[in-house]
């Protein structure tokens, strides 16, 4: 027995040594260099189910990018051409700017020059189908839909079905694309026939040449100082905020330098050939001016040759670089920082892979109060810097402007607020344009169109229109909001009667930024002490 059962027992170990032997040969041995790969090569083989192994890859490098900071990024091939679209010069489409109202596209404006003009199309006009099938309703008619349907190749065609107002039957429009210019300043013009204005959108590949532009009118209409509006501007092509500081900065200048662990430090200098480096300057940002406007910003600051006012900017300081995949798919990639020429980083702190927390940024400076009062914010006193002249500025993220102004919310009620976010006032004034517009089109200006605008009851008529669609009138809260109100419903009708220009200029005559901007340029202050 004892023979037996010793031979039981080798037999048993014998079983698992062979199995554990017989296993042994398949271990890899996996350069750590090469994990990735060879995880997806592994389970692409050995996996016990079929598996999509592209699918895999496209899940995991968003989350493996996003363990990094919160600007690098990996942009699949469907999502690429759209997000480089709106630094591009042009792109080929009909030539419209539109929105979505009540699940149909509004054509709110028809580019000129541009095919759509060409063809017939007039702002008003809403598309009710697109090459013969209906595209109105919630499921169909989306933002994302929309531009993949008027979009397309150079020389491709595409028919549309318009509803026009004083039109029984729909029209039928057959248009070819053609290259639409991007614009990225909409608003150019004089303030009081001294003070040059220009609005930069962003930072984009034309960007400089219309800047060039806006400088060339005022020159012609002899400009006593400048106001370069950067409110909104998320950024772009820092080569174009460089090239825009150039004009204002002396040679050698410092404009920024950018440092990585892999980059070597950079320094960009101005070439002394600006031509405007002794002309009054005032440059104004927000909480959403980011990236390059940041830079522009923070080299005039640096080099106390403008003023900034506003409020403290978002604070981007990552310098991302684009590698392009052979599908067509993209990451941008952080490579370096960008410093102020005081030496100051402009990237805010951040965590890696908590890029949710960084996002909540915004939010959480608003219910500090960061856009209200200038005391709640608070500056790291750990991080101080020297401006040429010898200011102190604040490292730490953003760039604090010389001037703060608050944001205007004192007459701000509940009912004023929810008009905003129910898109109530955009509505009402796309409605009421379309329904008035032979009258509102002979209006050249917006001083002609709200002197005839303020002889028509408009809030009134608001008011009944938001109560059929559920905002129910409180007459204390209307009262208190009424100058918000009216003021948003003139500049909505402005803009779809008369464009962005007039918009802005109307806006512009009441904001207290850029009458804080006027102020200074008046006293002659712009310069800092």
């Amino acid at each position: 027995m004892k023979k037996f059962t010793l031979v039981i027992v080798g037999f048993i170990l014998c079983f698992f040594l062979g199995f554990s032997l017989n296993r042994s040969y398949r271990t890899v041995i996996i350069n750590p260099g090469n994990k990735l790969n060879e995880v997806f090569n592994i389970i692409g083989s050995e996996y016990v189910d079929s598996t999509d192994i592209d699918s895999l890859i496209e899940k995991s490098i968003p989350k493996v990018i996003a363990e990094l900071d919160p600007h690098s990024v990996y942009i699949p091939a469907k999502d690429a051409e759209a997000t480089n679209a709106d630094l591009q010069s042009s792109f080929s489409g009909i030539g419209i700017r539109f929105t979505i109202q009540e699940d149909t596209i509004h054509i709110s404006d028809v580019i000129r020059g541009g095919p759509s003009e060409k063809i017939g199309l007039l702002a008003g006009d809403r598309i009710i189908k697109v090459n013969d099938t209906l595209f109105v309703g919630k499921d169909v008619c989306t933002n994302d839909n929309a531009m993949k349907k008027l979009k397309g190749p150079k020389g491709t065609f595409v028919k549309l079905g318009i509803q026009r107002l004083g039109e029984d039957d729909l029209l039928d429009f057959v248009i070819r694309r053609d290259d639409i210019p991007v614009e990225s300043i909409e608003a150019t013009y004089m303030i009081d026939g001294k003070w040059g204005y220009v609005q930069v959108e962003r930072f984009a590949e034309n960007t400089f040449g219309e800047f060039i532009q806006a400088l060339a009118l005022f020159i012609s209409n002899n400009a006593q100082g400048i106001i370069i509006d950067l409110r909104g501007n998320g950024g772009g092509y820092m080569s174009v905020a460089l090239q825009m500081a150039n004009q204002f900065l002396n040679r050698g200048d410092v404009i920024v330098y950018t440092e990585g662990e892999h980059t070597e430090k950079f320094i960009e200098r101005a070439n002394g050939f600006g031509m405007f480096q002794k002309t009054p300057l005032v440059i104004l940002v927000d909480e959403t001016s980011a990236s390059a406007s940041e830079i522009l910003a923070g080299t005039i600051q640096d080099n106390d040759r403008g003023t900034i006012i506003g409020r403290r900017t978002f604070g981007k300081g990552l310098v991302q670089q684009p590698y392009e995949f052979t599908d067509g798919s993209m990451i941008r990639l952080t490579v370096a920082r960008y410093y102020t020429p005081s030496g100051r980083c402009i990237q805010k702190p951040y965590t890696k892979g908590e890029k949710s927390k960084y996002e909540q940024d915004l939010i959480e400076r608003y219910y500090r109060g960061e856009f209200f009062s200038q005391d709640s914010i608070h500056q790291n006193t750990d991080l101080i810097y020297k401006t040429k002249k010898g200011r102190t500025v604040y490292g730490g993220g953003g760039i604090m402007p010389d001037i703060f102004v608050s944001s205007d919310t004192v007459d701000m009620t509940d009912y004023a607020q929810d008009a905003f976010s129910r898109g109530l006032i955009a509505r009402f004034a796309l409605n009421y344009g379309d329904k008035n517009r032979p009258t509102l089109s002979k209006f050249k200006t917006y001083e002609e169109m709200t002197a005839h605008l303020d002889t028509r009851p408009i809030l009134t008529d608001f008011v009944q229109y938001a109560d059929k669609k559920g905002l129910k009138p409180q007459q204390s809260q209307i009262t208190k909001s009424k100058e918000i109100i009216k003021r948003s419903l003139y500049s909505n009708i402005i803009y779809q009667i008369q464009g962005m220009l007039e918009h802005v200029r109307y806006i512009n005559k009441e904001d207290p930024t850029v009458l804080k901007a006027v102020e200074i340029l008046e006293k002659g202050e712009s310069f800092p002490k």
